[in-house]
């Protein structure tokens, strides 16, 4: 999961003994166990036969160089096939997971091609987001995307990739009755299920690793460090902002506009847009 300064930042629960699956960091704990790990893709893509998971790094970064954005993933795991599964637990709708997924994406295959390499070399991939809302709001528990031709839907482009965003909020019968426990069990809803029952069974172990606690709260600290300071750089920012237009306006002689500005937000935007302040 990406961890920038200037972001929407998800709301975070502070108490570890409170932390349920839904949480990223607890997630990616948990499925750190190999079969638990292989039985949630099952669930998810059952039409895949897995053998076995691997995982290449845990918690994976990805840095490409100093100037592009850095990516934390949840989950990343290959089969034994070379098939590669990114799994990401997304609580609040940033309203860019489409296009985040796109750079994911993106990132991934930078791993796994050099320079002078074969595209051929490049692994087939899913990108899936385990969502606590609806983000096409259709009703479905599960919206799968591959690339296929506009004019015959028949054909696909065949560059092997895949992008799943699962719903916790649906509200039709299109997943099997295990999947949806396990939705179910994300959006805080407990069951007999046997599957969730391992869930739960590993979270609570997962609450007793010291280690993990504390990796936790320092991940959290430095979260809330990185939010404050993207606010100050945001006001910092706004009061340069509002300077240079009341500066402006001020040459202009347009002194009632100085007052409104002050107060009416959305005219002050229409002056930055006027006068081309960004």
């Amino acid at each position: 999961m990406e961890r920038e300064p200037i972001e929407i930042v998800e709301t975070v629960q502070i108490n570890w003994e409170d932390l349920g699956i839904s949480n990223d960091f607890l997630f990616g704990k948990v499925m750190q166990d190999p079969e638990l790990c292989k039985e949630l893709l099952q669930k998810i893509l059952p039409d895949l036969k897995i053998d076995h998971i691997e995982y290449p790094e845990l918690q994976k970064s990805i840095n490409v160089d100093a100037d592009a954005r850095s990516v934390r993933l949840d989950v990343y795991v290959r089969d034994d096939e070379g098939v590669v599964y990114d799994i990401e637990m997304q609580i609040i709708n940033t309203k860019e997971l489409p296009k985040r997924s796109r750079y994911y994406q993106s990132m991934i295959d930078l791993q796994f091609i050099d320079k002078g390499q074969h595209y051929k070399k490049l692994n087939r991939s899913y990108i899936i987001f385990i969502c606590q809302f609806d983000l096409y709001e259709k009703g479905r528990h599960i919206y799968t995307f591959e690339n296929i031709c506009k004019e015959d839907k028949s054909i696909s482009m065949g560059d092997e990739t895949v992008k799943i965003f699962l719903n916790t909020e649906g509200t039709m019968d299109d997943v099997s009755e295990e999947l949806r426990a396990f939705l179910d069990y994300v959006a805080g809803k407990k069951s007999k299920d046997s599957f969730v029952e391992k869930l739960e069974e590993a979270v609570k172990e997962a609450k007793k690793n010291r280690e993990w606690r504390h990796e936790y709260m320092t991940l959290l600290m430095r979260d809330q460090e990185n939010q404050e300071i993207g606010e100050k750089r945001g006001e910092k920012r706004g009061e340069e902002k509002l300077a240079k237009l009341i500066m402006l306006l001020n040459e202009d002689g347009r002194l009632s506009d100085i007052v409104k500005v002050s107060q009416d937000k959305e005219y002050r935007r229409r002056l930055y847009v006027e006068y081309h302040i960004i």
